[in-house]
């Protein structure tokens, strides 16, 4: 198989499941399409020395999970910044009640998925978000699949302790 055939075969295969992931952690999907642009270059570029198929996949995995945690970083450094010079809270769209309600409960959940540790994060994203499969969350982040069962359970105790503190009732 030449290198674009390769190439595309996995670009088929992940490009969905990465633009899951990405968005899940950015909330924005054209930001995901930009990192999985980034994510999919960065693949190419290295081909010969990534292994293909599953390893491929979860190399891409990786890389793309840490652009968007580094883009939010960023983000949130800029945002800082803007509300420190003109300190204006930031307004939301309010285009009718059940979406004012669904962006709230969005925010919500995002909110408290940062506050989340990383590794509780990472796991609870790439399952809920990405649809994977505990044993795809262990070979893509190199750990044990018992290790990625107890990490999702913290996550979701976490979760649910995060949001019933700040008292958001998610449906």
């Amino acid at each position: 198989m030449d290198k674009r055939a390769e190439f595309k075969a996995v670009y088929d295969a992940v490009y969905p499941l990465i633009v899951r992931i990405c968005y899940s952690i950015t909330g924005e999907l054209h930001v995901a399409e930009e990192l999985c642009q980034d994510a999919f270059i960065r693949y190419y570029q290295r081909m010969d020395t990534i292994p293909t198929g599953e390893q491929a996949k979860f190399w891409l995995i990786r890389v793309s999970k840490n652009l968007a945690l580094n883009h939010e970083k960023q983000r949130g450094r800029e945002r800082n910044a803007y509300q420190r010079a003109y300190r204006q809270p930031k307004k939301g769209p309010e285009s009718g009640e059940t979406s004012v309600l669904r962006a709230e409960a969005f925010q919500a959940v995002q909110q408290a998925l940062q506050e989340l540790p990383e590794n509780l994060r990472t796991v609870l994203v790439m399952r809920e978000y990405g649809n994977l499969s505990y044993r795809e969350i262990a070979e893509s982040l190199q750990i044990s699949e018992s290790n990625v069962k107890v990490r999702m359970h913290r996550a979701r105790e976490r979760l649910g302790q995060v949001l019933k503190e700040a008292d958001i009732y998610v449906p």
